[in-house]
């Protein structure tokens, strides 16, 4: 019962609105026939209950023909016909759209007409339109792109690249090389081969910086979100219109010219393969950071963008926007693409890694967001094909970097045994390396019969539960030791072989425990190579002083202490000077930067020789004191001697001047 009153009331109603507006047409019978068809026209875009009106009267009242319906249709369009005078300007989108409303209602009046004629012979009205809706479309077609163009929003590179969360990592990189010192206090001259270091000035400005990460909030409008609707409305009538692929055209052709814009902006330059292998190693630099900030974004924000974007346009059309998005991110993906793998196919050089392994990440993460947007199977394949590309050269870069460490052959020796810029450069882009375990693990392949593996099976590290990166990075280490060990062997002096050893043995065991290598390669590795550092100071020892306290052996010099050669004694204690001060002389210009190591060393030296030499005082000072020019032979006293062994190793070379002691 309930139903029926309601069916009643509404078709009560709807017969009022029809008759009031018959009302008000009747009233226009006096006008110009075109005044009272574009009444018509008005009302039925007003109240859809009035989209009939025009078959239910005509100017007279009567009910208005399919022909006269079309030509009030046709009118409108051809009002905006884009070759006429009059239609220059676009049509009015923004404010109450009565322009646009009326322009789009007489296109639905048409094309709802040709479904109705479509049954029929008259092939003058079917002709006629036709020819209304070519019109049409060519209009809305110029719209369509009008309106996309004037609401492109320009991309905001200075706020996205404020959403950008940076790692900057102690490693710095210039020139064609990695430049490494980062504990240097001044600049080496010595020439260190292909390894170098610089000031604490110079690395202010050089590091490493990881892949950028971009903030969770972050969001890009492509298209003012007021346009969205106008551009589904045109869209709508141009695919109905079975002008689908002119549609698409346009939108593609559009957006992807706002998309080339984006990649101007974000830095990025349209270069071939072979340009992007000749820049210089600083210049690239510059450009892999560009690359992998605008793959974030583009992937990230841009292409999902679009994505909604499409979805929005041209709902319900699932075909056309799949195409138009393939189509319009298909050129900005592959201009990335193609940087992408002219870094892969380009020279391997150690000081490329890094950054080609930030490559790697990116493109992993942008290619899994790519293969859910992206349909085109040649667009996702290159993808997959650049990144394999990526993967294989971070693993010909890493061997690279082992080649040059095995091979590196400078001859110079390291003035005053300090640390070899081999060692700085090897332990900071290890520590680096360390860094990118989690990708460079499912990279890196260890097979069990390389040559290369062989150094850990002679260690006594349980290499089988290490990972892959730090199976290759103790072989590294282990070569890196090889190496310190024969370029020690460029020092004439034993002694400074051992503080050259130590020196840099102590630096690697230094950066393993400041670092998550000390995780990686275990206690038991550092235990060993502390007791490494010990023999090295034992053999020191022996080297450097055994020659000192032989002058204070009680043989060779005549018997006990009453009655021992006075001639003798001078002799041994002239001798026991002579090597001290030449000691001193040269082990205060050699260095040894490690406090505690300095110190220990002063302490085993002291242990050793003040004791000997006090107890040689006490036995026989006496004998030459009490002869003429006693000062000459006994210049030192036991406390004057440790004070000296304070100076050494501070790289500052000194000479002792003694004012001898008057004879008694």
């Amino acid at each position: 019962m309930a139903t029926t009153t309601t069916t009643s009331i509404n078709t009560g109603g709807e017969d009022r609105v029809l008759a009031t507006a018959q009302q008000i047409v009747n009233s226009l019978n006096n006008t110009p026939k075109e005044v009272r068809q574009d009444m018509l026209l008005i009302l039925s875009s007003f109240d859809n209950r009035l989209s009939n009106i025009t078959s239910l009267i005509d100017g007279d009242g009567a009910s208005k023909s399919e022909e006269d319906r079309f030509a009030l249709a046709e009118k409108v369009i051809l009002r905006w016909d884009p070759s006429s005078e009059g239609s220059r300007r676009s049509l009015n989108w923004e404010d109450s759209g009565d322009e646009s409303n009326e322009y789009l209602s007489a296109i639905d009046e048409i094309l709802n007409l040709m479904d109705e004629l479509s049954v029929r012979s008259d092939s003058e009205i079917v002709d006629r339109a036709y020819s209304a809706i070519q019109h049409a479309m060519s209009r809305l077609e110029d719209e369509f792109r009008q309106v996309l163009i004037r609401n492109t929003v320009p991309l905001d590179a200075e706020r996205l690249y404020g959403s950008i969360r940076r790692f900057s990592l102690s490693f710095p990189v210039s020139g064609s090389r990695i430049i490494t010192g980062e504990d240097d206090d001044e600049d080496d001259d010595e020439d260190g081969g292909e390894f170098e270091s610089f000031s604490e000035d110079d690395r202010s400005s050089r590091f490493h910086e990881r892949g950028p990460s971009l903030d969770d909030n972050a969001s890009v409008d492509l298209i003012d979100p007021k346009a969205v609707d106008e551009l589904r409305e045109i869209a709508t009538r141009m695919i109905r219109s079975g002008f689908e692929k002119e549609c698409i055209q346009v939108y593609s052709t559009v957006r992807r010219d706002a998309l080339d814009e984006c990649l101007v902006i974000l830095g990025i330059e349209k270069l071939s393969i072979e340009e992007v292998q000749k820049i210089e190693w600083n210049s690239l630099d510059e450009k892999m950071k560009k690359w992998i900030q605008a793959v974030k974004i583009v992937v990230r924000l841009i292409l999902s963008g679009e994505k909604s974007l499409c979805d929005q346009i041209f709902c319900g059309a699932d075909e056309t926007k799949e195409i138009c998005f393939n189509e319009t991110v298909k050129g900005c993906v592959m201009q990335l693409l193609n940087f992408g793998e002219a870094v892969a196919i380009g020279r391997r050089s150690p000081e490329k890694l890094f950054r080609i392994l930030d490559m790697y990440d990116v493109m992993a993460e942008a290619l899994a967001r790519l293969e859910v947007l992206v349909t085109d199977d040649v667009v996702i394949s290159e993808a997959r094909d650049v990144l394999s590309g990526l993967g294989e050269a971070a693993c010909g870069t890493f061997a690279e970097f082992e080649n040059a460490v095995q091979s590196e052959t400078s001859k110079k020796p390291m003035q005053s045994g300090e640390i070899h810029p081999l060692t700085r450069y090897v332990m900071n882009y290890v520590k680096l390396i360390v860094d990118y375990s989690e990708t460079l693990n499912l990279l890196l392949e260890i097979r069990e019969d390389d040559d290369q593996l062989v150094p850990l099976r002679n260690d006594d590290s349980d290499s089988s539960r290490l990972t892959p990166v730090a199976r290759r990075l103790l072989v590294l280490i282990t070569s890196l030791h090889s190496n310190l060990e024969e370029k020690s062997k460029l020092y004439e002096d034993g002694a400074l072989q051992y503080i050259f050893l130590m020196n840099n043995i102590l630096y690697v065991v230094q950066k393993v425990k400041g670092s998550d290598l000390g995780g990686l390669l275990g206690d038991n590795w550092v235990r060993k190579r502390r007791g490494q550092i010990r023999q090295y100071a034992t053999s020191y020892l022996r080297a450097s002083w055994t020659k000192v306290l032989h002058c204070l052996k009680d043989e060779g010099i005549g018997g006990s202490s009453n009655n021992a050669s006075r001639v003798a004694l001078k002799e041994r204690f002239k001798n026991f000077n002579a090597c001290f001060e030449e000691i001193y002389r040269v082990q205060t210009a050699w260095k040894v930067p490690d406090a505690q190591l300095r110190e220990e060393l002063r302490i085993s030296i002291s242990e050793k020789v003040i004791p000997a030499y006090r107890s040689f005082m006490g036995r026989f000072g006496n004998q030459v004191e009490s002869g003429r020019h006693a000062g000459k032979y006994i210049k030192y006293t036991a406390d004057d001697l440790e004070n000296y062994l304070l100076d050494l190793f501070e790289g500052s070379p000194r000479v002792l001047h003694h004012m001898r002691r008057k004879s008694t």
